[in-house]
């Protein structure tokens, strides 16, 4: 269950070590390191931020305590047990250690051992403190040392350490495992989600040279809302307003945008104007949609077994929506021939339905569209896909990462029509950069292009949004 009992100098050999003496004179620039500078940072590097302030004393004794619970406890019982009782058996275990082995600490320290060693036998070890954190956007670990965060879109080295890399494919494993999935030699690139709902992706060895490679997308424990995107500058208040229409007239929505550039924040965004009767369908690789209506159902794919069968893709999911009578469709994200299938669905009759997509502007979000129609082997004209795409979307809605690292809405565009073989859009709003502060903060302001009644307008009206569309363009023209 929790893999072998690594050495008793692994633990040691993981921590944050001391400053490495520089190469010594006369070394070739392509030489290896003496044995004692290999662990040290690169000097382009910057310092790692403490996260761990533990000392060196106290990481002694924790491997001494850990290898000594490994040699008692039963771990085929333990598994037995829930995750509530194990930890008190963990921690009775550990306290009749501490007292054999007359162990000299504070109950602060004693504290905190019982914590990081249940944390290392059931829990996620090392990245708890990483997880507990809410200002922590992503975490990225490049095998057992080497720890990066992102936090307020800047990426930071940690001092957080792993004993060993066996430590962190035991964790990847038991991430993946909670939702019925592995990671190992055979299977080494996987998917999964943690409770909450965050993105994980793994990739093992021997794709992962260095170790195992973790990464963890962070989500809010408070979800975000359309409010708190015009508190952040994402969008303004009557950028806010539109869009909330735009959800509530059911219009086929597609958001667009970068890594990172907060397209599945937007999306679970958006959601929140689907009125509560809605029979909503989410389709996903990994489940991390949240939806607050009572009347959701969640599709999550499912990779090949061990033969290599048993696979459930995208398509098939988006497929075997229209047969469980939705009255929406979200796609958690469009990376393939689904994108046939969903715009179908757009189009008989599934109004309101939502993906995201990975695209740098709206144009071109239609255009990859368009290409992985293409792709999945459907032999039709360019002009029959596009007719497709301009009777099935009605809004891209497009999201950016800045360089200062915060997200901004930066169009609200809608489909037109089809002049020739040209699909035809308009912006709605657009986010204009002016310039950036002393700190470098980009400054910018969301400007209405001036039009007073875009072509969703009988769609609102019909859904008797149309007062508050003419007044939040209005308002946002008059700026």
């Amino acid at each position: 269950m929790f893999g072998k009992r690594p050495g008793g100098g692994a633990e040691v050999a993981a921590r944050p070590k001391a400053a490495a003496p520089p190469m010594p004179a006369g070394s070739k620039p392509g030489a290896v390191p003496p044995p004692a500078t290999r662990g040290a940072p690169p000097p382009q590097v910057a310092p790692p931020i403490v996260v761990d302030s533990r000392s060196e004393q106290y990481y002694e004794i924790k491997t001494t305590i850990f290898n000594a619970l490994i040699d008692t406890i039963d771990l085929a019982q333990l598994a037995q047990l829930d995750a509530e009782s194990a930890r008190e058996e963990i921690r009775d275990i550990v306290n009749e250690i501490i007292a054999i082995k007359n162990v000299v600490m504070s109950i602060a320290e004693q504290e905190q051992l019982l914590q990081d060693i249940c944390n290392d036998v059931l829990g996620y070890g090392p990245l708890e403190p990483l997880l507990a954190r809410d200002d922590i956007a992503d975490i990225m670990v490049n095998g057992a040392e080497r720890v990066f965060i992102e936090v307020a879109g800047k990426v930071q080295l940690t001092n957080i350490r792993f004993r060993d890399n066996a430590q962190l494919m035991n964790i990847c494993q038991r991430i993946v495992s909670q939702i019925g999935r592995r990671v190992d030699e055979s299977s080494p690139i996987c998917d999964a989600r943690l409770p909450d709902g965050s993105r994980v992706n793994v990739i093992a060895p021997p794709l992962s040279i260095d170790g195992p490679a973790l990464t963890i997308r962070k989500f809010k424990k408070d979800k975000l809302k359309m409010d708190d995107l015009v508190r952040f500058g994402s969008i303004s208040k009557e950028g806010a307003m539109v869009l909330n229409v735009i959800g509530n007239s059911r219009c086929n929505v597609l958001i667009s945008g970068g890594t990172g550039s907060g397209k599945t924040t937007l999306l679970n965004t958006m959601t929140a104007f689907i009125e509560i009767d809605e029979r909503v369908i989410t389709c996903e690789d990994a489940a991390e949609l949240q939806l607050q209506q009572p009347h959701v159902v969640r599709l999550e794919t499912r990779p090949p077994n061990l033969e290599g069968a048993g696979e459930i893709t995208m398509r098939d999911l988006v497929k075997n929506c229209l047969r469980m009578r939705p009255e929406r469709i979200i796609v958690g994200e469009v990376r393939g021939p689904e994108a046939f299938d969903l715009l179908q669905a757009m189009n008989t009759g599934h109004d309101g339905s939502m993906g995201t997509l990975h695209s740098n502007s709206p144009r071109e979000a239609l255009q990859r569209l368009e290409s992985m129609i293409t792709m999945g082997g459907y032999n039709l004209p360019s002009k029959t896909i596009r007719e497709m795409i301009v009777g099935a979307i009605d809004v891209v809605i497009q999201a950016a990462r800045l360089r200062d690292g915060s997200r901004r809405i930066t169009h609200i565009t809608e489909v037109i029509g089809l002049e020739g073989e040209v699909v035809i859009t308009q912006d709605l709003f657009l986010y204009e950069i002016t310039g950036e502060d002393e700190t470098g903060k980009v400054k910018g302001r969301h400007m209405s292009t001036g039009i007073a009644r875009p072509a969703f307008w009988e769609r609102a009206r019909y859904y008797g949004r149309e007062k508050e569309l003419a007044d939040a363009l209005e308002a946002a023209a008059d700026k």
